[in-house]
């Protein structure tokens, strides 16, 4: 054990080396050279996360969860990683508007709105309670152990100890002392507490140098390495089990998400990472510092957990206490008194940000706008109420303090430190969906924002406040047992059947699901006053309207500069107010007479200078008491409504034209696409009708040579040569008719003999003339027809050639020998349909829509070139079409093709 002196020496020291810390960087910053103007001060003054919890709750939740200690510290690492785009948003409001808490921004967010503000703070007063009892514990229970250590017993009437000798109460006292000198010396909260964030700092640097200390005693003073220990643990059936990830069942995603939230949503949190950020590019280093920090500190949680597990019996001593227990048991008692500071620093820093943060909070949120109601008060007659700000403050914190001290007193016994602090963390987290919401969706309204955070906030007292009070005897046990009046779906912790899930999460799930259903709900069936809409923009348009003023525009009248310097003088004192406007006119490069009327940006300035000191809320209430004629008149309404509807017709017809320009856009590429691909047909088919051309012309030529040349040749020869020759003839004829009667459809020229046509009588004529084609090849050829169909009104010739093209097409396609190709006429209620299917290797189907194109040629599988000159499908189209009917193809590659005509039968339009 360690004497009392000496612990209460090196504690009064180490808050003594604190003071100097802090005083030196208040002094620095007033002689123009801040020191907290830095980006490692500014991430390790985030690093306040890392409170008593982290120091001694992790490892005692590490001996029951193994793993499941993790989730609270990805969850901050996922969001700097990963959402650090929302933190930037956030600062980048937060100095636009100077917002001084997160109750201030949520209230200025949603119109400026008093009782959300008082909501907001009301709620995390409350919520954040259990946070501060849990920093009082841990140092208690720490100071406990480092005195009496090995004779732990007096731990268990920590309560009883008389006042003179209550460590919690007198590190309370001495907490809120801190916490008033550098916290609230300024009225202006948006100014930095230079001092306190530099002594977070420093606090962020010891708690890490003293945990990692009791880490490496451990893993290699005690034991021989990370192999020895877990090698050690893994044959221990108590530890064994730890090792995995499977303690912390369905708690990881619930757990994680809860600390993503509440790294924008703590209050201290919200100060540290918002309000006391003096440079937005500082969050370039904390990305990627911060995670590292938590990294670091967490390195050694599972070794000295499975250390304390192995070294001391069952229940002999607290686990969150191991940190301090394996050093004072292997008679370490310097390396524990640096533990016991590094705790100390952890739980000091947490409380004296979170009670500046919260005392901002009371001060402009709710009691300053509870005063200005009170028209008896008479507060704007007053010169000076800086001293009244800075009491409200500084009273403040003592009262959080010690309702603080009393829920660790009469509940916070109950619970261990990891229990207590995810508790906070769940009240916290119904602010969640009014930030987010709030900016990135204009349609989130103040009665939307007060709805949900009350109904969430509602759901987090029932599931896990009240079942603190039955836990400490304060209600009747059977209200988590057996839920109210016996009703089982109302168990707290087992709401409406829910199971499966610790307590924490199980209330996670249920507040935020009420929380956000009924804010978005009543958002949507809410109507937006026109500050609300305003501010919505404002927010969610942040880096558009970055530079933009605020809603005081709406306010109408005048009002003199000695009237509204007057009133800044009330809130801000003599001194600042006149740096304030003395700012001002050396930025715009101008004089500014007491006796001049102030302008609408005059205004503005005054307004954001005063929400600094009262609040958003409360500065546009003391600004509309001045400005003669406030509020806005009926024909501003209608002039904001005009323009309004002007922006959004002509946002409306940019959009149109946006929409039509994008279709133009992707025609022209189609067409592009399409010029392109007819382009390459058009090669192709130069290419083939030469060849095909040549060909022909070369036998002609060839044959005709050798005739000439060889008068005595046999008769039977030259009978030969001549038949080769009108052959040959007959197929170039053929050819350039085909491009002919292409070039006729296409331009309207062909000439068509329109008559009553027997369609199987063409069909039977086409066979006839293809037929010794397929003897040649060997290719079946069957016909399928009726014995009588109704006329078709067509041209004849054009008909059969139809027909002709699709038997060549198929006799083309089909293999010798084995090829079969049959043709069908069929009778439709009002259309004759003609097929003809072959057993070739079919048409892929990328090219099924394309074979009817002109130039389009599918090529051969065996030799890649194209089968004829592919214009026969695009010629049968065009006169398929022309008679008023249908072509198409219907193919599985590798069984064959079908191609299919319809053509109308005379009066059918008549029977339709």
């Amino acid at each position: 054990m360690l004497p009392g002196w000496l612990i209460v020496v090196t504690s009064f020291g180490y808050l003594s080396l604190l003071f100097a810390i802090a005083y030196f960087a208040d002094r620095r910053g007033r002689q123009g050279h801040p020191v907290v103007n830095n980006p490692t001060v500014y991430a390790l003054s985030i690093a306040v996360y890392c409170t008593a919890w982290t120091f001694y709750g992790s490892v005692g939740r590490a001996v029951s969860s193994g793993a499941g200690f993790l989730p609270i510290y990805l969850g901050p690492t996922l969001m700097f990683a990963l959402g650090w785009v929302v933190i930037r948003k956030i600062l980048r409001i937060s100095k636009v508007h100077r917002t001084t808490s997160i109750a201030d921004f949520i209230a200025s967010r949603y119109g400026k709105s008093h009782l959300l503000g008082g909501l907001v703070t009301i709620i995390a007063v409350v919520g954040i309670m259990p946070y501060i009892a849990l920093q009082l514990k841990a140092v208690a229970s720490s100071f406990t152990v480092v005195l009496h250590y090995p004779d732990l017993s007096g731990a268990a009437a920590v309560t009883s100890l008389s006042p003179l000798r209550d460590t919690a109460l007198w590190v309370a006292a001495l907490m809120a002392a801190f916490s008033i000198l550098f916290g609230t010396r300024h009225i202006d909260a948006t100014e930095h507490h230079q001092g306190m964030v530099l002594a977070i700092a420093f606090e962020s640097v010891v708690k890490l140098v003293a945990f990692t200390a009791v880490g490496l005693f451990v893993t290699y003073g005690i034991f021989d390495g990370f192999g020895d220990l877990f090698t050690q643990a893994a044959a221990d059936p108590r530890i064994a089990p730890l090792l995995t990830l499977a303690p912390a069942g369905n708690d990881w995603l619930p757990l994680t998400g809860l600390a993503m939230i509440t790294m924008v949503c703590l209050p201290r949190q919200f100060q540290v990472t918002v309000v006391e950020n003096v440079e937005e590019s500082h969050l370039n280093k904390a990305i990627w510092l911060f995670p590292l920090y938590l990294f670091l500190i967490n390195v050694f949680v599972l070794p000295i957990a499975f250390a304390g597990l192995l070294r001391f019996p069952l229940g002999t001593v607290d686990h969150d206490m191991f940190v301090l227990a394996l050093p004072m048991a292997e008679a370490s008692p310097g390396l524990a008194l640096l533990a016991f500071v590094g705790g100390l620093s952890a739980a000091t820093g947490m409380v004296i940000v979170e009670t500046v943060a919260l005392s901002t909070m009371l001060c402009n949120d709710l009691v300053m706008p509870m005063l200005l109601r009170f028209a008896w008060l008479h507060l704007a007659e007053h010169k000076d109420l800086s001293g009244l700000l800075l009491t409200i403050r500084r009273t403040a914190i003592i009262i959080i303090l010690a309702m603080g001290y009393l829920f660790f007193r009469f509940i916070g016994e109950s619970y261990a430190l990891v229990a207590i602090g995810l508790m906070s963390f769940a009240a916290a987290a119904q602010f969640g969906p009014a930030i987010i919401g709030g900016i990135y969706w204009k349609g989130g309204s103040r009665r939307g924002a007060l709805a949900g955070i009350s109904a969430g906030f509602l759901v987090w007292i029932y599931t896990l406040l009240l079942p603190s009070f039955a836990r400490s005897d304060w209600l009747p046990m059977s209200f988590i047992e057996s839920g109210p009046w016996g009703i089982e779906l109302l168990k707290p912790y087992a709401l409406l059947g829910l199971t499966g899930f610790s307590s924490v999460s199980h209330s996670l799930i249920w507040s935020l699901f009420f929380n956000v259903a009924i804010f978005v709900g009543v958002s949507l069936l809410d109507r937006q006053s026109t500050i609300e809409r305003i501010q919505a923009a404002l927010f969610v348009d942040i880096f558009r309207h970055a530079g933009s003023s605020t809603s005081t525009g709406l306010l109408h009248g005048r009002v003199s500069i000695g009237d509204l310097r007057a009133m800044a003088e009330r809130f801000l004192g003599r001194d600042r107010a006149r740096d304030a406007f003395s700012e001002y006119a050396r930025r715009r490069g101008r004089n500014i007479e007491p006796g001049g009327q102030a302008d609408g940006e005059l205004v503005q300035f005054v307004e954001r200078r005063l929400s600094g000191a009262i609040g958003a809320a409360s500065a546009r209430v003391m600004i509309a008491s001045t400005v003669k004629g406030e509020g806005v008149g009926f024909e501003e309404i209608m002039q904001i409504l005009d323009e309004t509807s002007q922006v959004l017709e002509y946002s409306r017809q940019l959009e149109q034209k946006s929409r039509e320009l994008e279709k133009a856009s992707g025609d022209l590429k189609a067409a592009n696409a399409r010029l392109t691909e007819l382009d390459r047909m058009k090669d192709d088919f130069l290419s083939t009708v030469t060849h095909e051309l040549r060909t022909p012309l070369t036998s002609i030529r060839s044959f005709s040579e050798i005739l000439h040349d060889s008068p005595d040749l046999e008769l039977g020869e030259r009978q030969q040569f001549l038949t080769i020759i009108i052959r040959e003839s007959e197929r170039l004829t053929r050819l350039i008719n085909q491009v002919l009667d292409l070039s006729r459809i296409e331009s309207g020229r062909m000439k068509w003999v329109m008559t009553e046509v027997d369609l199987v009588e063409v069909v039977e004529h086409a066979v006839a003339s293809m037929r010794h084609l397929f003897e040649e090849k060997q290719v079946g050829l069957k016909v399928f027809k009726p014995e009588v169909v109704p006329m078709v009104r067509a041209d004849r010739d054009q008909l059969i050639q139809l027909v002709i093209n699709l038997l060549s097409n198929a006799q083309k396609f089909v293999p010798s020998g084995t090829g079969e190709v049959a043709v069908e006429v069929t009778c439709g209620r009002n259309t004759l349909l003609v097929s003809v299917a072959d057993n070739g290797p079919g048409i892929p189907y990328h090219e099924q829509d394309k074979i009817f194109e002109r130039f389009h040629q599918v090529r051969s599988g065996k030799t890649g070139n194209p089968l004829g000159s592919g214009l026969g499908l695009a010629i049968c189209r065009g006169i398929v079409e022309h008679l008023g009917g249908r072509l198409w193809v219907e193919s599985t590659p590798g069984y064959g093709a079908t191609f299919f005509f319809s053509l109308p039968v005379i009066g059918a339009e008549a029977h339709a």
